[in-house]
C-alpha cells in the first residue's frame, strides 16, 4: 500500500494556497491558475483552514456577499481535519467518505503543511493499485 508521502512526492505539484486576509476573488483566481477545487488557507506556515468551491457557493453566492470585498477568513472552513504522511490511501479514503470531504490537507510530523489530496487523487491511486494486482495475477496464471 502506498503512503501519502509517496503519493504527495509523485504528484509533483506546487502547493496551492491563499492567506486568510486575501479576498475571495483572489482565492478563486488562484484556484483557476492551479486548476484545483480547494485551497489551503495558510497563516504564515500554519494551516488556518481550507477554502473550497463549496464554501464559495454556499457562503458567498447564496448569501449575496461580494467576492471582491469578502475575506477568505470570513468563509473558509476553519475546523480542519488533516492527516499525516504515514497514512495510507485507504485510510484517507475512509476519512473522506465518513466526513464527506473532497479535500484533505497533509501535514508532516512537525505539523508543517506538505500538500493536499483530493478524492480524485485517492480514486486514481486505488485504481492503479488494483490494476497492478490484476496484472500480477494474470502473470501468475499465464506464467
Amino acid at each position: 500500500m502506498k503512503t501519502l508521502k509517496q503519493l504527495i512526492e509523485s504528484k509533483n505539484k506546487k502547493l496551492a494556497a491563499v492567506a486568510p486576509e486575501q479576498t475571495v476573488l483572489r482565492a478563486l483566481e488562484i484556484m483557476a491558475e492551479h486548476d484545483v477545487g480547494a485551497l489551503l488557507v495558510l497563516d504564515g506556515k500554519r494551516l488556518a483552514g481550507v477554502f473550497s468551491e463549496r464554501d464559495y457557493a454556499r457562503k458567498v453566492i447564496l448569501q449575496g456577499k461580494a467576492s471582491k470585498s469578502t475575506k477568505v477568513s470570513e468563509i473558509m472552513s476553519g475546523k480542519v481535519v488533516y492527516v499525516t504522511l504515514n497514512r495510507t490511501v485507504e485510510e484517507c479514503m475512509a476519512i473522506m467518505t465518513e466526513k464527506h470531504f473532497r479535500h484533505l490537507p497533509v501535514l508532516d510530523d512537525e505539523h508543517n503543511v506538505v500538500g493536499i489530496v483530493s478524492v480524485g487523487d485517492m480514486i486514481k491511486e486505488m485504481i492503479s493499485q488494483q490494476k497492478f494486482i490484476i496484472d500480477q495475477l494474470e502473470n501468475y496464471i499465464t506464467g
